[in-house]
């Protein structure tokens, strides 16, 4: 028993320290910002476009079936701020409308089915600070344009070659009809939702807040981020009923090897004759 408690501690250490079952299969994705004004001051109104990003190079493969999207903003003191994104006629790119309060942010990227992505600090009046990557994001020498004139920040990543893409990403339900491209790939966030229709921003009240169903964790019941902790349980189950097993096997190897039982002779009672043949 206590080599099957000692077994069962290492295995759930190496699980715990493993990366996510969904990074290690490559079920990740980043968020990444269009450009923002130079200063965002307190509880004025803006319109900021961001992008998801699968591998941070394309949409999503299941794009009508990704979920919502959105920015959580937790502040120093524990408020949050959550703002739901509506999908834009360019595959991947969506836009929201925020207002946040002064103070220090951190600003995460809510995106459907993938794990929330660290965007960075956002300094109100200030501007953000980008966070260090998470993933090493590996574009290699080419790369497919899935947009037209509007493309994600940075694109094409450093790729030498760039292939159209054979088909175009459908449009996600409730986006905007798509108009004339006349945008460039730097345009402001706020440009890009004024010629999509959007209406323009109207102040909002600086207390925490839930739209459209955006949630610090994955919208979806069937979150990616509880697998791991089902294959931890799994893989203990498994482990657990191999040892016990095995030891029941040692068990019954162990009584077929002993001898059969031997019942002393029946030595003569008191008093009792005993006849020997021969």
């Amino acid at each position: 028993m206590r080599r099957l408690i000692l077994a069962l501690a290492a295995l759930a250490a190496v699980l715990v320290t493993a990366p996510p079952a969904h990074a290690r299969a490559g079920f990740w994705a980043v968020t990444e910002l269009d450009p923002l004004p130079a200063t965002l001051r307190p509880d004025v109104s803006y319109t900021v476009g961001y992008w998801v990003l699968q591998h941070g190079t394309h949409p999503y493969d299941d794009y009508d079936a990704l979920g919502p999207t959105g920015l959580l903003l937790t502040g120093e003191d524990g408020t949050t701020l959550s703002f739901g994104g509506t999908p834009l006629p360019d595959p991947a790119h969506y836009a929201t409308t925020i207002t946040v309060p002064a103070g220090r942010w951190r600003v995460q990227g809510v995106q459907g089915k993938f794990a929330p992505y660290e965007v960075g600090t956002l300094t109100v009046p200030g501007t953000l600070k980008p966070a260090p990557p998470q993933y090493a994001m590996q574009a290699g020498s080419e790369i497919t344009d899935y947009w037209g004139q509007v493309k994600p920040p940075g694109f094409p990543w450093k790729a030498a070659t760039v292939i159209p893409a054979r088909a175009r990403f459908a449009t996600p339900p409730g986006a905007p009809p798509e108009q004339g491209a006349g945008q460039g790939a730097g345009q402001t966030a706020g440009q890009g939702a004024g010629q999509t229709g959007f209406a323009p921003p109207s102040p909002q009240p600086a207390q925490a807040k839930r739209l459209d169903g955006v949630t610090a964790a994955s919208a979806d019941g069937s979150s990616p981020w509880r697998q791991p902790y089902a294959l931890i349980v799994v893989a203990l189950a498994a482990v657990a009923g191999t040892l016990l097993v095995q030891r029941a096997v040692r068990a019954a190897r162990a009584a077929g090897r002993r001898e059969p039982y031997d019942p002393p002779e029946r030595e003569a009672r008191e008093g009792e004759e005993v006849i020997g043949l021969g």
